[in-house]
């Protein structure tokens, strides 16, 4: 098993499931030593007994203090904070990545305005925080996962109690095509092995984007769908999702053309 990774040290919050399990799966996959860091104890340490498995070496755990569970308050909080005292390591030895995980709900209506607040500032924070760290050799990237086969997503399609609600015929129709939690994790990986990776630093990275730029497919073989297609962008939107079907898939909408069309409906 390849190791590009082998020597480094990552730090994962979110890592009891979801996204930040499949990022640190990988991570380890890679060869890098991993902290963990989540708010359920009792799965955080399956992830940890996981990685232990994949990379045969010394994995940590730890659980933080506060379980409060507030989207703005721990979640973008938690961003900031870890992106602070992450900086304050990597600054001196003039090299690293932090990398945020956002969506496309951070440029349009997407679940609910918490949800969309803090992808919208996730997205500024890592514009802002690599400006000031790029002089010191340290890169910053928010990075955009598609729909994802998460746990929580998982039992929302399953429990069928949304049947007419428009977003869950959506998600339980696009679920069975959405990327793995570790699709997240392959792209992390592409981008900390990137030996050109400022140039990317301060940017939104979708990851179909990075799947292409990488040449990357996920762990079953599937191809990354693209969030930023015209037809995903109009699969959105419940007035005109009815033309998503007849578009062909390689139409992108620029992020600029999408702010400007959502803040219009």
């Amino acid at each position: 098993m390849a190791t590009p990774m082998k020597g480094q040290v990552c730090v994962v919050t979110g890592a009891s499931r979801g996204i930040g399990r499949g990022i640190a799966l990988q991570l380890c996959q890679a060869g890098a030593t991993v902290y963990i860091t989540g708010r359920h104890m009792d799965t955080l340490q399956t992830t940890a007994q996981e990685m232990v498995l994949d990379n045969k070496q010394k994995t940590f755990w730890e659980r933080p203090a506060s379980l409060w569970d507030d989207v703005n308050n721990v979640g973008l909080r938690g961003h900031y904070l870890c992106s602070v005292y992450g900086a304050r390591l990597m600054v001196p030895a003039g090299r690293g990545l932090i990398v945020v995980i956002s969506s496309v709900g951070g440029l349009q209506y997407l679940f609910n305005v918490a949800y969309g607040v803090g992808k919208a500032a996730c997205d500024r924070l890592a514009v802002d925080c690599a400006h000031e760290l790029r002089r010191h050799g340290v890169s910053y990237v928010s990075l955009w996962p598609g729909l994802v086969q998460t746990e929580r997503v998982a039992e929302y399609v399953t429990k069928g109690d949304s049947s007419e609600d428009p977003q869950f015929k959506q998600l339980s129709s696009l679920f069975s095509s959405a990327e793995t939690t570790e699709m997240s994790g392959k792209c992390i990986v592409a981008l900390a092995t990137d030996p050109n990776i400022l140039s990317l630093s301060g940017k939104v990275l979708p990851s179909y984007d990075v799947a292409r730029r990488y040449g990357l497919r996920d762990v079953d073989g599937r191809p990354v769908q693209d969030v930023l297609s015209l037809s995903s962008v109009l699969s959105n939107n419940f007035r005109l999702n009815w033309l998503a079907s007849y578009l062909p898939g390689f139409l992108r909408v620029p992020k600029w053309i999408v702010t400007l069309y959502t803040s219009k409906f």
